[in-house]
């Protein structure tokens, strides 16, 4: 068994869609939510692409200098050639907040790369470089990041800069070039030397169709003895899929299935994007419960608030409908304006949002049964999963890319769960009714 790949995401979500795209190409992969145990590692030991996934996106640069290294090198050490910063595919980045050039700093000073790639786009999920600048689809269409309707208004990390380099440039010194697309469309090879020969250490590489993803997949590939550190969202892997099949290091993909319909299933989420609330709109009328959870209330007593959504959840349960917590809906939603009101520690309100999400979900599995369940939120789903005690993922079925659902292992009771994590802006307005039925390929 020779390991392809290893990565570290900066939140749970993404570092579950990069298990998914690799899973899904047929190769065995394992997600763990820390560096994993021996004897946890040793239930995975033939696994060729192994990730750890955090919430480093909700820190800054201090907090990734203390944890970062541990887990880079223990990635590094298990022999893959390419060690994978996995970041949001809408880069939420700042120089306080998920600071992606100080992580990329780390990366390559441990691997000893000469440069990483930055590969942010992905085009089966509507993501798009072009000439250094990156785009992002929603509902409404495909906007320029900073004026993505919900990527400009980020209450954490608003975009006002569609340029990734410049982006950068608040948060590391160093030099950056791009290898664009009329570079990949001809040939690579002497826009990587230039930039090398310039001493550029962040290399952002253009992506927009399949033949620019193969060709970025070729340009890490073959070059991964001096590109062995790369950052970017799970369009590296696409990228690196698409070529290893053009060039039969690994074969054609297997057809995905579905995991099979259950009747309920339990979902929390702490999203506040307009894509979820749309979701959320849907599920309210399609056998789901939506029950509000109080962060203002929780502020105050957060045990009072959370053993009042675990109860009105499991009666909802009782009458045989899918239990939804969720402590918005949509960037208006008057409860955003509320909790920023009654808190000047943002930051730790939404720590204590997700992990309180997550205890609610734990409570409401463990009384109910349910087996299969949906963590809505890039840093809910990290809060979530620890609330959980689940230490590893493996995708089952896919349903949008990014978004699949997963068998959770851990040492508690919920070993063995199925449960989907999502970010707040991704997912069709369906989403939780296709998790309930199973996921799986639907027909154009």
């Amino acid at each position: 068994m020779t390991r392809l790949i290893t990565w570290y995401g900066d939140d749970f979500t993404g570092s579950a869609a990069v298990m998914e795209v690799l899973a899904f190409a047929g190769i065995e992969t394992v997600l763990f939510s820390d560096i994993p145990s021996d004897a946890m590692m040793a239930r995975f030991a033939g696994c060729r692409a192994v990730g750890i996934a955090s919430t480093a996106r909700t820190h800054g640069p201090d907090w990734m200098e203390a944890h970062l290294p541990a887990p880079f090198r223990f990635l590094h050490g298990l022999g893959a050639p390419i060690l994978h910063y996995k970041v949001c595919s809408t880069f939420d980045s700042a120089p306080d907040s998920g600071n992606i050039g100080r992580a990329i700093e780390i990366g390559l000073e441990i691997t000893g790369a000469k440069a990483a790639p930055l590969l942010v786009a992905a085009p089966q999920m509507r993501r798009y470089q072009a000439f250094g600048h990156l785009f992002a689809g929603s509902f409404d269409g495909v906007f320029r990041l900073d004026r993505h309707p919900v990527m400009s208004r980020h209450p954490v990390t608003p975009m006002d800069e569609s340029d990734l380099l410049a982006h950068l440039t608040l948060q590391t010194d160093l030099k950056g070039a791009v290898i664009d697309l009329e570079a990949l469309w001809s040939d690579h090879g002497p826009a990587l030397e230039e930039a090398l020969a310039q001493e550029a250490r962040i290399l952002s590489v253009d992506c927009m169709d399949p033949g620019s993803e193969a060709a970025a997949g070729r340009l890490i590939w073959e070059n991964r003895d001096v590109l062995g550190f790369a950052a970017g969202s799970q369009g590296v892997e696409y990228a690196l899929v698409r070529h290893w099949q053009q060039t039969g290091v690994i074969p054609a993909a297997p057809v995905a299935q579905g995991a099979g319909r259950v009747d309920q299933i339990a979902v929390v989420s702490g999203s506040v994007s307009p894509s979820t609330a749309r979701q959320i709109d849907w599920a309210d009328a399609h056998g789901f419960a939506v029950i509000r959870f109080d962060a203002v209330r929780a502020l105050q007593d957060e045990s009072a608030e959370v053993a009042r959504c675990v109860a009105e959840g499991i009666a909802a349960a009782g009458r045989g409908l899918s239990p939804l917590i969720c402590s918005a809906t949509g960037p208006d939603d008057p409860a955003v304006a509320d909790l920023r009101a009654a808190t000047n520690d943002m930051a730790k309100a939404n720590g204590m949002i997700g992990t309180a999400l997550g205890r609610i979900l734990d409570g409401i599995l463990r009384a109910t049964g349910l087996r299969r369940a949906v963590i809505s939120g890039g840093d809910t789903s990290g809060h979530g999963m620890r609330a959980l005690g689940l230490e590893a993922l493996q995708a089952i079925a896919p349903t949008i890319p990014g978004a699949a659902l997963n068998v959770a292992y851990g040492a508690g009771p919920h070993d063995g769960l199925e449960i989907a994590l999502k970010g707040g802006q991704m997912g069709s307005e369906d989403f939780f009714g296709w998790i309930r039925e199973g996921g799986g390929p639907r027909q154009a």
